[in-house]
């Protein structure tokens, strides 16, 4: 078996030792003026600091184990924790040793997260925090941790590789979140279901009249003849087909505070979704961006919410503009019942938006549309901002020439016969829920 020579982690000067060097320099000048005889003093100041820059690397301590700890998934938009381990000896008179993890972009904004560790329960470790900003899986590929010596003259620096990987999900934290499962629980036992089961389109029959009831819905003759309120029970459409349609281009590829857009519409789409299949409606994802890029199969359980939320995932972002024309085609060709669709997209401008509110008008003359928008917040507060100088002005007037030519794109939207949800990123998801919730009492999808 060959020997092999243990690894010593590199050492450099520190910052210290740099100024110390550089403040023998002028000494040593001086003294050269004064005493030329002593010049042996100048190479004897630096040859001396080389050898407490080596005493002070030798006395920093020994790197035993070096690793990093990262979640196997994780959601878009929501923090994750990533710890550094060290086991580091005699490391506790110097300051405290630094690492640096080298990740994915997706995971972290410029791909690296920095870290200070501290000495716990005999191991030195630290933790952080980090926001995933997009979707997808990201790799955690190095680890790298630097310590000082007792004297901060030198540190030493060590390596390790982690391939590691973490899968990005999209954010469905909305659909855990304590508010909608009550609302659900009330949806099934409660009055939201007496509301949606009372506003259907087919007659089911006839209950007591109970505070809270639309007294439209009261059965006077019925009533009547009994001697007490009697108000009429409508069936709720059930098992309809419900398509959430996302451009993927590049308009929805920005982010908006943070995060993609589109990354805040398949977390809406999706918290509608949970609610639509506990309706028992049918549910499926269709991405687009040059060309078609996801058509899930429908999915009719809440116990296969994991595939749309999978599917979900698979959507990818694109730096390109998205061929309506070809999409909307192909999603018609495909859907053999009329269906509820749902399109999340955004636009600059009327014209090119032209195309897109032409081939929405194609698809309307078949199925139900809901088109998604989110408010332009970056406009509006140029619009709002106080106008201080000539620049100012300009921007100004282009903004609110721009939210007025979204706003008649959007106004033609509806003359078609399209309903549209336009709202702020943090409530859009609220917003479409309650859009499909009207919708489905209605009765107008089947």
């Amino acid at each position: 078996m060959a020997w092999r020579r243990p690894s010593f982690p590199a050492f450099y000067p520190t910052a210290r030792a740099a100024v110390l060097l550089a403040l023998a320099a002028p000494v040593a000048l001086v003294v050269a003026a004064i005493a030329p005889a002593a010049w042996i003093v100048a190479p004897a100041l630096g040859g001396a600091l080389l050898v407490l820059v080596v005493l002070d690397a030798l006395f920093a301590g020994t790197l035993s184990d070096l690793r990093a700890m990262t979640p196997a998934d994780c959601e878009v938009g929501e923090p994750m924790r990533v710890t550094v381990l060290a086991d580091l000896a005699r490391a506790g008179r110097g300051a405290a040793p630094h690492a640096a993890l080298a990740l994915d972009p997706r995971l972290a904004t410029g791909g690296r997260l920095d870290l200070t560790l501290s000495h716990d329960a005999g191991a030195w470790a630290a933790t952080v925090e980090t926001v995933p900003n997009r979707r997808g899986t990201g790799a955690v590929s190095r680890v790298w941790l630097r310590w000082q010596g007792p004297l901060g003259l030198a540190h030493r620096q060590a390596s390790r590789a982690v391939d590691a990987e973490v899968r990005v999900w999209p954010n469905i934290a909305p659909v855990r979140s304590p508010a909608l499962q009550i609302f659900l629980r009330d949806a099934q036992f409660g009055l939201v279901a007496r509301r949606i089961r009372g506003e259907g389109t087919e007659f089911e029959s006839l209950a007591e009249y109970e505070p809270g009831m639309d007294r439209r819905r009261i059965d006077w003759k019925s009533s009547a003849r009994h001697a007490r309120l009697y108000a009429k029970e409508y069936e709720t459409e059930r098992n309809n087909q419900i398509v959430f349609a996302f451009d993927c281009g590049q308009a929805m590829s920005e982010p908006i505070a943070g995060l993609a857009r589109i990354d805040r519409a398949v977390t809406a789409a999706l918290t509608t979704s949970w609610v639509a299949l506990k309706a028992q409606d049918r549910i499926a994802l269709y991405g687009f961006a040059g060309r078609p890029q996801v058509m899930t199969p429908f999915v009719t359980s809440s116990r296969e919410f994991h595939r749309l939320q999978k599917a979900a995932a698979a959507i990818d972002y694109h730096a390109e503009e998205p061929n309506f024309t070809l999409a909307f085609a192909t999603l018609s060709a495909r859907l053999k019942r009329r269906s509820l669709v749902v399109v999340f997209s955004d636009f600059t401008d009327p014209t090119s938006a032209e195309l897109m509110v032409e081939n929405l008008r194609r698809l309307v003359e078949r199925h139900l549309v809901i088109f998604v928008v989110m408010a332009d917040a970056e406009l509006s507060g140029i619009v709002s901002a106080p106008v201080t100088d000539l620049q100012h002005a300009a921007m100004a007037v282009t903004a609110t020439t721009l939210l007025r030519q979204r706003a008649l794109v959007l106004q033609r939207l509806r003359h078609i016969g399209i309903r549209v949800v336009e709202a702020p990123y943090e409530s859009i998801g609220n917003r479409l829920l309650d859009a499909y919730l009207t919708v489905k009492r209605e009765g107008r999808i089947g």
